[in-house]
């Protein structure tokens, strides 16, 4: 994956696993769309496998791993 296929400010979609502490994931910017009109599954920056279900809201809180990962492909 090149830091090409990711938003500048980047878009993070929840997975939805019914957990009451779910986090938002980093995904591919081209993939949110498509996953949220047709339910194709989409993988996070971390590995995390899910259909696009929700939208964040400021303050939400982040998958760590993904925003670890996501900060390494920016420099």
């Amino acid at each position: 994956m090149s830091s090409t296929d990711l938003l500048e400010e980047p878009d993070v979609r929840e997975g939805d696993t019914g957990n009451a502490n779910e986090v938002f994931h980093y995904v591919r910017k081209n993939k949110i769309a498509e996953s949220a009109v047709m339910g194709t599954m989409v993988e996070a920056l971390c590995g995390e496998v899910f259909p696009v279900t929700k939208s964040p809201k400021p303050g939400s809180p982040v998958c760590p791993a993904c925003k670890e990962i996501y900060e390494q492909l920016k420099k």
